[in-house]
């Protein structure tokens, strides 16, 4: 890594995560903004310090994704809602590498061979690399599981599960509407599975790959377990026998074996029907194999601070990796082949 070298950064989108990245890259000791793309036209033109809460910086924000082009920057932080590869195939073949919190890209082998051609095209042009990563899919299921493997010779399962308690989000339409807390008891929606199944299952993929043991099929369902009893929580009641938690588990197999697991148990109690072993929030990584381990992550955090303190952990990691990504040789770039991610304080 350079001694002493500034990389100049775009922040492209600013919801949740963006806002913090955004904050994080001004007040990161050596980076600098070196400009801000927005999707909301009321944020367009202003200060991206006004943005994100710190004093102005000079910057402002644009929709133009020719202006975010001709800027000269080293790299761009992308974090939208959706994946738009004519934007990134620009900004690739610009010369401007590319770290995102989209999961597209953790494992090349599985993504669409046209839209995988377009990107390695661009970053051809523009000596270019993309990386994709966050907190999960990205640390827990690659940067945290490889070092785990590294402690055994013969490997049996590795599983993730993701606890998210969201009894204390006041989201009446996301949790009742959207995800279907308090409905009715029936079959679970296997479009939902679907959808987990392409970030995290691409994710797993790249480190059953690395292991030796290949991913040649990648199962994903989805269950859902009633309440014991009525409830109340911040969105709203719960009536007993609806339901009050779901799991879903993406899982790599070789050859007919299962070898990485990765269950996301999402929830608003744990007085359920099922024996889930539900925890509060956090992660819980279990290896099997010669010399089993297991890690118990949670979030050191009061009620009042969590809201605040969770897009960090999908942020921070893309700022981080910006050093190692703009020296990688250009293409999509995986976890399995950058170096270890090292943060910079000074």
């Amino acid at each position: 890594m350079p001694e002493n070298k500034t990389w100049r950064v775009v922040q492209w989108a600013t919801g949740n995560v963006g806002s913090r990245a955004l904050r994080m890259v001004i007040e990161h000791p050596r980076m600098e903004l070196a400009g801000l793309w927005v999707s909301s036209p009321e944020k367009i033109g202003k200060d991206a310090g006004a943005l994100c809460g710190l004093p102005e910086t000079g910057i402002k924000a644009t929709s133009s994704l020719d202006e975010i082009v001709a800027l000269d920057a080293d790299c761009v932080l992308f974090m939208p809602q959706g994946t738009d590869y004519d934007a990134l195939c620009a900004l690739l073949a610009s010369g401007k590498n590319v770290v995102t919190t989209r999961g597209d890209f953790h494992y090349p082998p599985m993504m669409d061979p046209a839209k995988r051609a377009r990107i390695e095209e661009a970053c051809a042009r523009g000596g270019t690399s993309i990386y994709s990563t966050g907190s999960s899919p990205g640390f827990v299921t690659e940067a945290l599981a490889i070092p785990l493997l590294s402690l055994q010779r013969e490997h049996g399962l590795l599983t993730i599960d993701e606890y998210a308690d969201v009894s204390s989000r006041n989201s009446p339409e996301m949790l009742f509407q959207i995800m279907g807390f308090a409905a009715p008891m029936a079959p679970f929606d296997q479009r939902r599975a679907e959808h987990l199944k392409g970030d995290f299952g691409s994710s797993l993929s790249q480190v059953a790959e690395a292991i030796g043991l290949p991913a040649d099929e990648i199962e994903a369902f989805g269950e859902l377990s009633a309440t014991t009893g009525d409830l109340d929580i911040a969105a709203g009641k719960v009536p007993a026998g609806t339901v009050g938690a779901m799991r879903t588990t993406i899982t790599c197999k070789h050859k007919g074996r299962p070898v990485l697991r990765f269950r996301a148990n999402w929830y608003v109690t744990t007085e359920i029907e099922h024996e889930w072993d539900l925890r509060e929030s956090g992660w819980r990584i279990a290896t099997e194999g010669d010399t089993p381990v297991k890690v118990d992550i949670t979030f050191p955090v009061t009620e009042e601070e969590y809201a605040a303190y969770t897009p960090g952990l999908t942020a921070h990691r893309p700022i981080n990796a910006i050093p190692s990504v703009c020296g990688a040789e250009p293409g999509i770039r995986t976890t399995v082949e950058l170096p270890q991610i090292i943060p910079i304080y000074s």
